[in-house]
């Protein structure tokens, strides 16, 4: 890419594959809101329906590089509207789901082709924009899973509220074509890279590196949900007003929207840099919990920054797991882009049970610390690996 400006066609293409993960995210996360009138129609219990959640979390973590891996060398735009044609399929076929089997079977298939079609789009956004310009890209293709949140989930809950939750699977279904048409008509022709083998690929998992670097994010993600899972309980014990908490609940949805420009800016220049201090006001922000809650005013504001901080190290730890893998085994980018959304579920999985332990243990407001201290280890790690960035840099 000569020009460093974003042209008509950039923009379209950013669109587009935020569109996608705006119907991907709503995919994913509105099974949370609808969980109980599954469980309800399919007369099985909610933690046996609560399974639907972790089931399609494990798949994305394991399957993804996998398949990552083992499709490496297949074009790009061919791939990404067969993946596409499947998810609609899948979704379709929920909506006529009559048993726990089968509803299952096709939430883990989805779950595969969300994390390699989420993986897909970040490469697809790295790859076609300005240099100068990736970060914006990245962010706004990130930001489609935040307005899933927003969005995508609240009128997915509406409207398995008011017909049934087979109609919430029509409504994916039909973001899911727009997606399709929008994706045939703007993705561009992409020259599929050299074919390497599984073990080319999978040799970038072994590098001190990127083992350093996945674990980034993991821990990031981790300090944000160690609160964040217990945060209704957090949120009750400051004694909101009735009703009150799912308009606070949306209001941090609304501001993430602001994390995730402000995670585009951090990206644009000397990213890991920035990070290693984003983590350290992340963890005052978290800890501070731990005393601003005593007042419900003061609590909602610790809460708010606590939103704000929560995504702002997606777009720079994306790009940073490509170009390491572009210096390290440039074989593997494709690998190398799955691996921060998987870093992400890990991160969530950790965190959560972490702080679950911490909360059972007979004190809700400790979580808070332990969300801390996880971003003070998230800044230790960037500083090292922003250390040997540095050293690399230096001439022999």
């Amino acid at each position: 890419m000569h020009t460093t400006e974003l042209t008509k066609r950039h923009w379209l293409l950013i669109l587009t594959l935020t569109l996608l993960t705006f119907v991907l995210g709503t995919s994913e996360f509105v099974i949370v809101g609808i969980l109980t009138d599954i469980s309800s129609s399919l007369h099985i219990t909610n933690a046996k329906a609560g399974t639907l959640v972790s089931a399609f979390a494990i798949t994305f973590a394991i399957a993804t590089p996998l398949v990552m891996s083992a499709t490496s060398h297949f074009p790009k735009r061919k791939w990404m509207l067969f993946l596409i044609g499947s998810f609609i399929i899948l979704n379709a076929l929920c909506v006529i789901s009559t048993t726990y089997v089968m509803l299952l079977a096709l939430r883990m298939m989805t779950a595969i082709v969300t994390g390699v079609l989420i993986s897909l789009a970040m490469i697809v956004a790295s790859e076609n924009m300005p240099i100068a310009k990736r970060g914006l890209a990245i962010s706004f293709v990130f930001g489609g899973f935040t307005l899933a949140n927003v969005i995508g989930v609240p009128i997915g809950t509406v409207i398995a509220e008011r017909y049934d939750w087979n109609a919430t699977f029509l409504l994916t279904t039909f973001l899911g074509a727009i997606a399709f048409l929008a994706s045939y008509f703007i993705l561009p022709t992409m020259h599929s890279p050299f074919r390497s083998s599984m073990r080319d690929q999978f040799s970038l998992l072994t590098h001190p590196r990127i083992l350093m670097a996945f674990f980034i994010p993991s821990l990031g993600f981790g300090a944000t949900y160690a609160v964040y899972t217990y945060l209704v309980p957090i949120l009750k014990g400051m004694e909101a007003p009735s009703g009150s908490i799912s308009w606070i609940l949306f209001g941090y949805g609304f501001i993430s929207i602001f994390s995730n420009i402000l995670a585009g800016k951090i990206a644009s220049y000397n990213a890991i840099g920035r990070l290693r201090f984003v983590f350290l006001a992340q963890a005052v922000v978290l800890i501070s919990l731990y005393w601003t809650t005593d007042n419900f005013i003061f609590g909602l504001v610790n809460i708010s920054l606590m939103s704000l901080m929560a995504i702002l190290l997606t777009t720079s730890t994306q790009l940073y797991l490509i170009d390491l893998a572009g210096i390290y085994q440039p074989k593997a980018t494709g690998l190398a882009a799955s691996l921060m959304p998987v870093a992400s579920n890990v991160g969530i999985a950790f965190g959560s049970a972490l702080g679950g332990i911490v909360y059972h243990q007979g004190n809700l407001m400790s979580v808070t610390l332990v969300g801390g201290l996880i971003a003070i280890l998230a800044s230790l790690l960037t500083f090292l690996s922003h250390r040997l960035d540095q050293k690399q840099k230096k001439p022999a």
